[in-house]
């Protein structure tokens, strides 16, 4: 099976163009490593930034021979720059910026010797990012699981190419989960895609195997792009944001009341907390994009790096075989 060479693969010395999705409270050291180690980019998920989380599923990744990362939401880092530090110590190879101006982050950032790759959803987005010195971007489109804006990933990404040409190379995220989308990306001139509920049907991912059972039994139709999951747990995200999640009692209850929940009583947020510590998926969040379709079992994170490439060079030499038509015509 051929590695797929990308300008991406050659600046952060991996073999291929996968990229794990550092989503938080399920791309943890053991996840990240397994990908790195299939010559991938593994991202360890902080996300939120707890600081104990990050120390424990940081530590280990210091024994790593291949490349690997962090990522980090940068409206939370933004309000204690200590955990940007944090994660540097470990000295990670790149730092993921999401949700945010990296302007104060991109320098600290080079400074400490890593590469800093920023998710964009929009243009301007795209532009700022650029002229803040980032490494490259990570075009994410609204098929994504978790939070994103409203453009879907397939417009999005030749008009982010448009926009910054050649200057920074371009990471493709959001509704991919096979090799039909990996080469669909580096068609439309991705030098790299990043994946996440695919990795999170997966052995390494650190959620619970009744959590990942009810990843696969779901359909893209089962779920549903609302804030009430942030309203719940306090976390106050820019208003302009929503999150794909899969459909469950506490959606059903409470999708499209945001105002109502925002005003609900102490006892509903604590309930979801005890909800989120006992695993109970009708209540807690589970992220998942509209690859739910495609995905329908859990593998380990080495299988389904090796199935994306040899499925993608498959797809790619078929895709040559097209032009031999032109030739005897």
């Amino acid at each position: 099976m051929a590695d797929l060479n990308t300008r991406l693969t050659r600046s952060l010395n991996i073999r291929n163009p996968i990229i794990l999705a550092p989503m938080g409270g399920a791309s943890g050291a053991r996840l990240a490593t397994a990908v790195s180690q299939a010559g991938g980019l593994g991202l360890v998920g902080a996300s939120y930034g707890d600081e104990q989380w990050m120390r424990t599923e940081l530590e280990p990744m210091r024994e790593l021979e291949q490349p690997w990362g962090v990522g980090l939401v940068m409206f939370t880092v933004a309000r204690n720059m200590g955990l940007l530090d944090l994660a540097l110590d470990y000295r990670p190879d790149v730092v993921a910026l999401s949700f945010g101006d990296p302007a104060d982050f991109i320098p600290i950032i080079h400074r400490g010797g890593a590469k800093a790759i920023v998710q964009i959803h929009e243009l301007d987005q795209a532009r700022a990012a650029v002229d803040a010195g980032a490494d490259a971007l990570i075009v994410q489109g609204a098929e994504a699981g978790g939070h994103s804006l409203r453009r879907g990933l397939l417009p999005l990404l030749p008009a982010v190419q448009d926009l910054v040409g050649d200057q920074v190379p371009l990471i493709a995220a959001g509704g991919i989960a096979d090799g039909r989308g990996v080469a669909a990306a580096l068609v439309l001139g991705a030098d790299a895609v990043m994946l996440g509920t695919r990795f999170l049907a997966s052995e390494e991912a650190l959620p619970s195997a009744a959590f990942k059972q009810r990843l696969i039994a779901s359909a893209t139709s089962d779920t549903v792009r609302t804030r009430i999951f942030d309203r719940v747990r306090g976390i106050e995200w820019p208003e302009q944001y929503s999150g794909r999640a899969i459909a469950n009692r506490f959606s059903n209850t409470w999708l499209g009341r945001d105002e109502a929940l925002r005003d609900a009583p102490d006892s509903v947020r604590q309930d979801y907390a005890r909800a989120v510590l006992a695993d109970d998926l009708e209540q807690r969040v589970i992220w998942a994009g509209e690859v739910l379709d495609l995905v329908g079992d859990i593998k380990p994170a080495r299988q389904i790096v090796n199935d994306l490439l040899s499925d993608t060079t498959r797809i790619l030499r078929n895709g040559q075989r097209l032009l031999a038509f032109d030739k005897i015509a």
